[in-house]
């Protein structure tokens, strides 16, 4: 699947990397050169520096051959031009914008080409599958092709990984931990991170079981 990701803010970036582990073709749009300096190398995704408002921005980062555009930008109003231009002037299938201003959200709809809104503090895991057309986790994990799953774990008081570094987590072979919600709001995890009580993990994997990522944190 071809997605293209406008706004590479904290919530725009972990889209992009749980959707690129996934083996998705991704592309991130952002006019914050800096912004992008900062994540060039560190995340497997296209990066497109320029205004997503702009058609011929859009047609440059590949709109005409993308199956999904999601507008994650801080501003409404950018995201419905985005959505209105992805959808009317691109054709593209499906298209997703996160509702920064709830008072907004009425505004996102199919006038707008919006066929999914996602209001910004919704969970990582649910916005991609309202983004992606899933209706639950085990139609998100049929998004990879390739033999890909998406697992979801948490940690409570009780696992044993509570209190580790995540370094320190003897994964399956062939995964690898895409994301960490905490409080509601994602990161992006290294091997020093260390695992809370209410964490929700987000996992890619090649070969893994869900017993598998089970055993490992539980």
């Amino acid at each position: 699947m071809k997605v293209l990701i406008a706004g590479a803010g904290r919530l725009g970036t972990q889209i992009a990397q749980v959707l690129s582990a996934a083996r998705n073709e991704v592309t991130l749009i952002d006019a914050d050169d800096d912004r992008l300096a900062e994540l060039e190398g560190g995340i497997p995704v296209r990066l497109v520096a320029g205004d997503a408002c702009e058609p011929p921005l859009l047609e440059a980062a590949g709109a005409l051959t993308a199956d999904l555009v999601i507008a994650a930008t801080g501003d409404d109003e950018d995201n419905l031009v985005i959505s209105l231009l992805a959808k009317r002037q691109f054709s593209v299938p499906r298209v997703a914008a996160r509702v920064n201003d709830a008072e907004n959200t009425w505004l996102f709809d199919e006038r707008w080409g919006v066929d999914a809104s996602v209001p910004a503090a919704t969970p990582l895991i649910s916005l991609i599958e309202e983004a992606t057309g899933a209706t639950d986790t085990v139609a998100l994990l049929r998004l990879s092709k390739a033999g890909v799953d998406v697992i979801e774990t948490a940690i409570t008081p009780e696992s044993r990984t509570s209190g580790l570094a995540l370094g320190d987590v003897r994964l399956p072979e062939g995964t690898v931990v895409a994301t960490i919600v905490r409080d509601g709001q994602p990161t992006v995890p290294d091997p020093s991170t260390l695992l809370r009580p209410g964490d929700e993990l987000l996992l890619v994997s090649h070969t893994a079981t869900e017993q598998e990522i089970h055993e490992a944190f539980q």
